[in-house]
């Protein structure tokens, strides 16, 4: 169960318009070694290389990649804690 495909439910939820660009919004919702989360993540669709007027398919499916990858390489810090492992 290690894989975030396997027990996290990443799930599209809108495209939104900003001053920086055009944003796809995900949530994603988990349970990874005994801890569960949440979290929201937002793609700049330039940055995962899709155009506006590409269909909404391709645009869901690139940008949703980009975020699993990132996400997986993340290192989540707890702000203002310092935790010894």
């Amino acid at each position: 169960m290690n894989d975030m495909h396997d027990n996290n439910l990443i799930r599209f939820i809108n495209l939104t318009k900003k001053k920086d660009g055009i944003f796809a919004n995900f949530k994603v919702k988990g349970i990874k070694g005994g801890v569960a989360f949440t979290a929201s993540i937002s793609v700049d669709i330039a940055a995962a290389d899709v155009h506006p007027g590409d269909p909404l398919e391709k645009i869901v499916e690139s940008c949703a990649g980009r975020a699993v990858r990132e996400f997986k390489r993340s290192e989540i810090q707890f702000e203002g804690i310092a935790v010894a492992l």
